[in-house]
């Protein structure tokens, strides 16, 4: 049940984007002005309370990211998106990363650090793969 449940609450926040990629790209100024207005706060706490999750501990590991085995330093990965795409905006795309340099390590020898580190673009509305069947659907299913 949790794994369907999951998979409704991913394809209704893929979808509310993709709804918002399209009025910005689509809708006239008026159309715009009202969705800023209604969408912008409503982002930006939802992006406020992400990050207060992942807020560094005494420690300054993440404590939302961290494990009891692995204690995940700070500025964890939600943090440098964040900043990739809040405040570095198309320029961090190009930035030459932890995450970039791990990425084009695990992709091994001849894969660029731009097909390796970029997201894919798709030609349809983005959706969560649909879940495994059988014995081996629980794998991975619960996260933390």
């Amino acid at each position: 049940m949790d794994e369907i449940l999951g998979q409704v609450l991913r394809n209704a926040v893929w979808e509310r984007l993709d709804m918002l990629a399209e009025l910005a790209n689509e809708a006239d100024s008026p159309a715009l002005i009202s969705a800023a207005r209604s969408e912008l706060p409503r982002l930006t706490q939802g992006w406020r309370v992400m990050l207060s999750a992942h807020e560094p501990d005494e420690r300054g590991d993440c404590p939302t990211c961290s494990t009891r085995w692995h204690r995940c330093k700070a500025p964890c990965s939600v943090w440098q998106v964040a900043h990739d795409h809040l405040v570095a905006g198309g320029l961090a795309h190009f930035q030459d990363s932890r995450r970039t340099r791990r990425l084009r390590r695990a992709a091994g020898p001849g894969v660029s650090a731009a097909s390796s580190a970029a997201p894919p673009v798709p030609d349809q509305p983005r959706r969560a793969p649909t879940p495994p069947s059988g014995k081996h659907a629980l794998v991975g299913g619960a996260g933390r």
